[in-house]
């Protein structure tokens, strides 16, 4: 026992001499300066008070009431391909925080094994197995066997903290993947949201034209009536014919658009192509909510991609640590104790057959460097880079939700002025159709009249869609829908 403790001792003071040499050695380390990220931001959204309360903090199925927009949602969160493939990759990265976890603790192995061995009478080991005797009269077996069980251990010391910060940036790069999780479900709510009201406002363009067909054919046979009575010509007919022909085949362009639009819903679903149940008929009475913005410094927290660019550059600078930690001597224990014999029949006879090990080991590069060099600096400019990625991500959260503040005011004056056009349009149709039939108004009047509302309503159904998007992307902008 006491030569034991003797050993133990003599192990650690060689240690700690060695430690001391190769600190030395490895004092002229490159230091590098961490750049540091700026985290400020406006202090409140252009001509919007500073008020806290914020929209981002409501539920995606308390923000979108309609109830079929509701079902796909749903259904998409549990069926999309691409949220499920990113779903594995933040599996991917927890098992990474596992495995460098165990990087750090003792490695403990079971070792067993058997095998037989037949060395020449004139080398050394034979000669020796020769000139000694296991018992007096006994000799050594020819050929000579080695049976053995027994545990093992290896054990690096983290003293420069390596490991344990490989350790800590592999758990902040799980915990950016989650986050990076919530902004594809950010995303993938509002590309369906948007494309659903997409869907809609095909549906009523549809029905516009459908519409348009009917007070076309009619005035087409006002004027087939008036080309009999010689009131007008063949080419008054003609045209008014083109035109029918030009509006029912818009319809067919419309319903392209619907088939296209259904089969992207049912994509982002994750189903083969089917109907999408919706609701058309309300499309015009859809009122966007009123949207509370908060202020900017909370997008920090709301918005998934930033708190992903955010634990990227945590890892980042723990990089630089683990990367600098290489210059460093590693420090290493290994241990074994078993049994050891040459026959099956001796191998559990103790103390004979009992063997034990305790080795320490430091050793660290002295020459060629460069790799470690270059992987510091690489450490360095990725950090460097990940300030940059954070500091834009911050910039364009900013700037997204200062575009549709923007965007949603004037589409409301959009509307309501393009409103007032349909309806003064609307009222322009009858009107020609009547100055018409009184030969106060010519053929020309008529058909562009007719066809100026029917721009002008498609106009405004495209207005009402943008206003609807409006309202999805700033609920996105802000950071809503993942929670």
């Amino acid at each position: 026992m006491n030569k034991i403790k003797a050993t133990v001792k003599q192990f650690k003071n060689i240690g700690l001499l060695s430690i001391i040499l190769l600190t030395t050695l490895y004092s002229c380390v490159p230091t590098l300066e961490v750049m540091q990220e700026n985290k400020e931001v406006p202090e409140q959204f252009k001509n919007q008070a500073t008020d806290t309360v914020n929209t981002a903090k409501v539920k995606w199925n308390d923000y979108f009431t309609d109830v079929y927009l509701s079902a796909l949602i749903e259904e998409a969160l549990k069926n999309n391909q691409e949220l499920n493939i990113t779903l594995q990759e933040v599996e991917i990265a927890r098992n990474e925080v596992r495995a460098k976890k165990g990087e750090y603790l003792p490695f403990v192995d079971v070792r067993g094994g058997a095998e037989v061995e037949k060395v020449g009478r004139y080398t050394s080991q034979g000669a020796s197995d020769a000139n000694n005797d296991i018992r007096p009269g006994e000799e050594f077996p020819e050929p000579l066997g080695n049976y053995g069980i027994g545990l093992e251990a290896r054990w690096e010391l983290d003293i420069w903290k390596k490991l344990r910060n490989a350790k800590k940036a592999a758990y902040k790069r799980y915990i950016s993947s989650v986050e990076g999780k919530n902004f594809l479900v950010t995303n993938l709510i509002a590309e369906i949201a948007n494309s659903y009201y997409e869907l809609l406002t095909l549906d009523n363009q549809l029905s516009i034209v459908q519409e348009n067909i009917k007070i076309q054919s009619n005035a087409l046979e006002i004027v087939r009536l008036q080309k009999v009575a010689a009131r007008v010509t063949q080419l008054a007919v003609t045209r008014f014919e083109a035109e029918v022909l030009h509006t029912k085949s818009l319809q067919f362009d419309i319903q392209q658009k619907i088939t296209e639009t259904e089969n992207k819903i049912n994509f982002l679903v994750g189903r083969y192509p089917q109907p999408i149940e919706r609701s058309s008929e309300s499309f015009y009475d859809l009122i966007p909510d009123q949207l509370l913005v908060g202020v900017p410094a909370q997008l920090l927290d709301n918005r998934p991609d930033i708190r992903e660019a955010e634990l990227e550059l945590e890892a980042a600078k723990l990089d630089i640590k683990v990367a600098k930690a290489r210059f460093y001597p590693s420090v290493g224990i290994s241990a074994g104790v078993g049994f050891d014999a040459f026959k099956p029949s001796l191998l559990l006879k103790t103390p004979e057959s009992i063997f034990y090990s305790l080795v320490g080991d430091i050793a660290g590069p002295l020459i060629n460097r460069n790799e470690i060099k270059a992987l510091y600096f690489n450490a360095s400019a990725k950090q460097i880079q990940a300030v940059y990625n954070y500091e834009r991500t911050v910039l364009n959260a900013y700037l997204e939700v200062a575009n549709q503040l923007s965007n949603i005011s004037n589409l409301e004056q959009s509307f309501n002025l393009k409103s007032k056009k349909v309806d003064a349009l609307t009222q322009s149709i009858n009107i020609s159709n009547i100055l018409f039939k009184s030969a106060r108004a010519d053929y020309m009047e008529v058909l562009l009249t007719q066809r100026d509302a029917l721009e002008s309503k498609f106009e405004l159904v495209e207005t009402k869609k943008e206003q609807m998007n409006a309202m999805v992307n700033m609920y996105r902008a802000l950071g809503g829908g993942w929670n």
